[in-house]
């Protein structure tokens, strides 16, 4: 059964391109094939990974809700909404050489996303057994994790910038899952774009006043900041890149 590591903390703080470049490394150690799932509605890990992406999960669930009322959307005859769904969720995967990617996608106008995080939740469970590991970019904030979609991930990552509110939203993160009786066989926290690679005195003291396990720190790099700016993906960033030592250093640290 596949290890799933699930990536969580607030918004803005780099989660999904520390995703991209786990994925990355997962696959470049011999790790592969990796699942990739992109959790979040506002989806933009295919963008850190380079790759386009076909038909989100959110799309199918649009198929389904509106077929029979906007003539834009069309089940074949004969066959009911469940059955057309099971078929097409294949096609929400998007293959690549070493991983495969699923985005939750967003729905259109109103509406909750209940259906489409159910379907996120069935689908890791139904795929389990043909991936070593399963890479879940979660959204901003706590929503996956009140929803219970991952109840059986094994790492829980959390991501936060050198910032106290940062560390609080992940302080926050980390008790939730121990109130839904989640049990990671490993919890800690990642903090993301510091000057130099160094720790404020500040966010050590909220590190430690929320109780969580530091896994590491990962400098800010310029190079990171440029190629978001051009629309390049992260993970063409250099072999030397200070990104990509610092998360290796994590890895290894956590016996993936």
């Amino acid at each position: 059964m596949g290890h799933i590591i699930a990536v969580s903390g607030k918004g803005g703080v780099g989660k999904t391109t520390l995703c991209g470049l786990l994925i990355q490394y997962l696959c470049d150690t011999g790790k592969k094939p990796v699942l990739a799932v992109d959790a979040d509605a506002n989806a933009n890990l295919n963008e850190v990974l380079g790759v386009e992406v076909g038909v989100t999960l959110g799309e199918l669930r649009e198929e389904i809700e509106r077929a029979g009322v906007d003539p834009k959307y069309k089940i074949p005859s004969g066959i009911t909404k469940a059955a057309y769904l099971e078929s097409r969720l294949g096609d929400a995967l998007t293959e690549e050489e070493d991983y495969d990617l699923m985005v939750m996608g967003r729905s259109q106008g109103q509406g909750c996303y209940c259906f489409v995080n159910g379907i996120v939740q069935t689908q890791v469970q139904k795929l389990q057994n043909h991936y070593p590991y399963i890479v879940v970019d979660n959204e901003a904030g706590m929503e996956h994790i009140s929803r219970g979609i991952l109840p059986t991930m094994e790492i829980a990552i959390l991501v936060s910038d050198c910032s106290r509110r940062g560390v609080q939203a992940a302080g926050r993160i980390a008790r939730l899952m121990e109130e839904l009786n989640f049990h990671p066989q490993k919890t800690g926290l990642i903090i993301n774009r510091a000057p130099e690679g160094k720790l404020d005195p500040g966010t050590l003291e909220e590190i430690q006043n929320q109780k969580l396990e530091l896994l590491g720190v990962v400098p800010q790099d310029e190079t990171v900041y440029r190629f978001d700016c051009e629309g390049r993906p992260t993970v063409q960033l250099p072999a030397d890149s200070p990104v990509r030592e610092a998360l290796k250093g994590i890895v290894e640290k956590l016996g993936i």
